[in-house]
């Protein structure tokens, strides 16, 4: 039998069938992790890839390149670090992180990569916006001169803040320092200001309570609160403030007025310590990299008030820093105080002995100053903290039962009663159109020979009083118009005292 077996024609059929076929090549450089521990993974024959750019890990984990060596490349994880073992391929992206942002994050509680945390479902983001970038150089800021009310009396009286600032508030454990800023929140409703409060390394009861808090006071509608607990990794610890800072930047180049809290930065330098040790970086003063000053600075150097040809929005920065037995002359808030543009010392002693909330005349102090103010603020405001620091001073004196003169006396009554006037207890904001009021009549000593207590609420039913009866006009001028007449402080004045002269008869 004849065999019509033919292989040419076989092989002839194979070529073409696989001609047809696609043809797919990947050829990417590629590296090998060493070694994974404590969220930092070590990785070698990773070849050009750039400090900050995104490396993906055989399967869906992701690492940002940190360390930049001849052979060995360190990097930071974003995920668990248990899935992760020696052997694993390592690809570059070519791409940074980048956190999404807009208007649906609103009223949400987030992780630093976006994420929800308050079982709220899927947030939508609009946009998406690197976790790092430049901040806004010198030709695109404009002159910080609109004052941001905190509601606290012996802050926009004293140490007011404006929109753009860097504001520290610096003060030993369990001082009032996150009240003053969830204050600061509560008072910026109402006024077209979005708040982003970054919780740095709290517990999960602590950022509870502080979102709890909040939504109480009818804040959480334009805040943003943006965590990473104590139990989570020191990478997203250290990412937390820029992700934050990144969603907030999102409103500030749409013309919006923001406020950012970094609560704390104290925290977050123990973070990035814990990742340079681990990446055996050498350590300097207290353990901390050489580059310490650097991560902070150019975080808070993203906060400004941007020119109008840029929409005219801001950012205002109230970074938290936490001290040792109040010593400010350490390490962490030395370098962050000389990053900001003042700060807000809050002392244990005064915190302990019911002075609420607890502000160091002496030590606190606002680089922006009057600039910051309203003109009706600034006229009532001037001889504030001279009133206080004398009083202060007199103290001492007093406390040996000496002989005081006439003038010492007068000084400690008047101080006394403006001790007592700065005391606020929290979520108690005061319009300012009533702290200008206030401070227009102790000023005048009208209240000294009075009780320290009594005089304050003699003033706060004065208030009451005026408002609703002749003084609404002048009440409303000054809370639209941000300015005080010497005609109107006159007759606010002489409205008191038939007030006071009623009282004492």
């Amino acid at each position: 039998m004849k065999n019509n077996y033919n292989p040419f024609e076989i092989i002839n059929t194979i070529l073409k069938e696989t001609a047809s076929l696609k043809r797919e090549t990947d050829v990417r450089p590629a590296g090998r992790v060493i070694s994974s521990y404590d969220g930092v993974v070590m990785i070698e024959g990773l070849m050009d890839v750039q400090n900050g750019e995104l490396v993906r890990i055989s399967g869906d984990s992701y690492a940002i390149a940190l360390n930049l060596e001849t052979d060995v490349t360190g990097a930071i994880l974003l995920s668990a670090s248990d899935s992760i073992s020696p052997g694993d391929i390592v690809y570059p992206t070519g791409e940074t992180i980048k956190v999404p942002s807009g208007d649906n994050f609103l009223g949400r509680v987030i992780d630093p990569l976006g994420q929800p945390l308050d079982g709220k479902g899927p947030i939508r983001a609009s946009s998406y916006r690197d976790i790092e970038s430049p901040a806004p150089t010198i030709f695109d800021r404009a002159k910080v001169d609109e004052p941001l009310f905190t509601g606290i009396k012996a802050i926009d009286v004293m140490v007011p803040i404006g929109k753009g600032q860097r504001e520290l508030i610096i003060g030993d454990r369990q001082t009032g320092k996150t009240a003053i800023t969830l204050d600061t929140i509560v008072n910026q409703k109402g006024k077209d200001v979005i708040c982003v409060y970054v919780a740095i390394g709290q517990k999960t009861s602590s950022v509870a309570r502080v979102v709890k808090d909040l939504t109480k006071q009818g804040a959480m509608d334009y805040t943003i609160v943006v965590t990473s607990t104590a139990g989570q990794p020191a990478p997203l610890q250290y990412l937390t403030p820029y992700a934050a800072t990144a969603v907030a930047e999102e409103f500030m180049y749409r013309g919006k007025d923001v406020l950012i809290i970094y609560d704390d930065l104290s925290k977050h330098a123990v973070a990035y310590r814990t990742i340079s040790l681990l990446l055996k970086r050498p350590s300097g003063r207290e353990a901390y990299p050489g580059d310490i000053f650097y991560i902070h600075s150019r975080l808070l150097e993203r906060s400004a008030k941007l020119a109008e040809r840029l929409g005219g929005g801001s950012l205002t920065a109230l970074p938290i820093v936490e001290t040792l037995d109040g010593d400010i002359s350490s390490y962490i808030p030395t370098n962050v105080i000389s990053i900001t543009d003042g700060q807000i010392y809050l002392e244990a002693d005064l915190f302990n002995s019911g002075l609420r909330p607890a502000i160091n005349v002496g030590l606190s102090v606002s680089r922006v100053g009057g600039a910051a103010q309203s003109k009706a603020v600034r006229k009532v405001s001037g001889k504030i903290r001279l009133n206080l620091a004398q009083y202060r001073e007199m103290q001492v004196f007093a406390r040996f039962d000496a002989d005081l003169d006439d003038a010492t006396k007068a000084i400690l009554k008047h101080g006394a009663v403006l001790t007592e006037a700065l005391k606020q207890p929290q979520f108690n904001p005061v319009p300012m159109a009533d702290m200008v009021i206030k401070f227009l009549i102790l000023q005048s000593n009208l209240l000294d020979d009075f009780d320290p207590k009594d005089a304050i609420n003699i003033l706060t039913n004065f208030i009451q009083i005026y408002k609703s009866k002749s003084g609404h006009k002048i009440y409303d001028r000054i809370a639209t118009e941000k300015d005080l007449t010497d005609e109107d402080a006159q007759e606010i004045l002489d409205e008191f005292k038939e007030y006071i002269a009623v009282i004492k008869s």
